[in-house]
């Protein structure tokens, strides 16, 4: 499969724009109208400021390469993984032609992103036990369909996705097939971060919000072909990635033991909340979860969820996703956190109820 030939073609023919640092990054630099004088902000853990960040990444996606095992040409940061959807869309994607496939119930941008860029969506459910349907979602296929996104672990549903089911859409789709695996640390088992080296049109987004607790810098990152990579960098804007950002990246991955400890907490929280929720009258299921959430069904959903956030407790209602009638989704908080819900959630349903 060749990688470019799915491209839009005014994204291949187009001439990307050329930052300054894209040409110079040392010397005198009195190119980019800097200010060379230095930065309002001072004694701050990143240098130079004033100076733009380097829009090829090199740094951290070199530091990033060698945590992950991959070369660092294989890879791309992006401000969030909604960036990086955002991107593939664009560049896959023809508006008011081509469409995508998304496999529901799942993360809800990826629709956004397709509608904002005027690219159709074509929507597969799930098995009933939140696995994919391999033969009903490649028979969803047509000749404009560029792009398909799968979330595993899913978001909302929890569950990692089986690996050989993706692997089998991968072989089997004439597009680009994206995996979401933003909860990955958590049951690291199900990933297929490696096999972008096998498969051209696998990508694979991941993102440091969860589990490594840095939700408020906004990275998330994208391993590919580097057909794919050569195109994200195209279209990106030119310094998207900005140095403290950078720094900070740089200082989390120097310290990804301290991430194991937080994702062991987690799990361990997890099960412990899953235990205590299962002897509650009222709630009807619990769902499988190899995420840092939960989601669980129960009687009277809608006044369940409006009782929890009266208490001041905020979780998501996720009823209106295809066959989550009545489910809400909880995320793993402190364990003083976690009491407040369930002695919250055994006082709703008991009322309630």
């Amino acid at each position: 499969m060749n990688i470019i030939d799915l491209a839009r073609p005014n994204i291949v023919k187009l001439q990307p724009y050329s930052s300054a640092r894209s040409e110079n990054s040392s010397g005198i630099l009195l190119d980019a109208n800097e200010n060379s004088i230095g930065s309002v902000v001072e004694n701050y853990p990143v240098d130079d400021l004033n100076r733009y960040p380097d829009p090829n990444q090199k740094a951290v996606r070199i530091k990033l390469g060698e945590y992950l095992n991959l070369p660092y040409e294989n890879l791309y940061c992006g401000v969030g993984s909604d960036e990086i959807i955002d991107l593939l869309i664009r560049i896959f994607c023809e508006p008011g032609r081509d469409n995508a496939i998304i496999v529901e119930p799942t993360y809800g941008m990826y629709k956004v992103a397709c509608d904002i860029n005027d690219a159709a969506v074509k929507s597969v459910n799930l098995s009933d036990d939140f696995q994919i349907d391999v033969p009903k979602t490649l028979s969803s296929a047509d000749a404009n369909s560029k792009l398909m996104f799968l979330c595993s672990p899913n978001n909302p549903t929890g569950n990692l996705l089986n690996k050989e089911d993706i692997l089998s859409l991968v072989r089997g789709f004439n597009g680009i097939v994206a995996v979401d695996e933003a909860y990955i640390e958590f049951n690291e088992k199900g990933s297929v971060i490696n096999e972008v080296l096998n498969y051209p049109n696998l990508v694979v987004l991941r993102t440091f919000s969860k589990a490594w607790g840095l939700a408020g810098a906004r990275c998330g990152y994208l391993a590919a072909d580097e057909s794919v990579i050569s195109l994200i960098f195209k279209i990106k804007a030119p310094y998207n990635l900005n140095r403290l950002t950078s720094g900070i990246i740089i200082e989390a991955l120097d310290k990804k033991e301290k991430k194991e400890i937080f994702v062991s907490m987690i799990n361990l929280e997890k099960e412990r909340i899953i235990e205590k929720m299962a002897s509650l009258k009222g709630i009807e299921k619990i769902f499988t979860s190899d995420a840092n959430f939960i989601l669980f069904r129960c009687s009277n959903s809608d006044n369940v969820y409006k009782y929890l956030l009266e208490k001041g407790i905020v979780i998501r209602d996720r009823s209106s996703h295809p066959m989550l009638k009545g489910c809400l989704r909880m995320s793993v908080g402190t364990r003083h956190e976690n009491d407040l819900f369930l002695t919250a959630l055994w006082r709703a349903l008991c009322e309630i109820s």
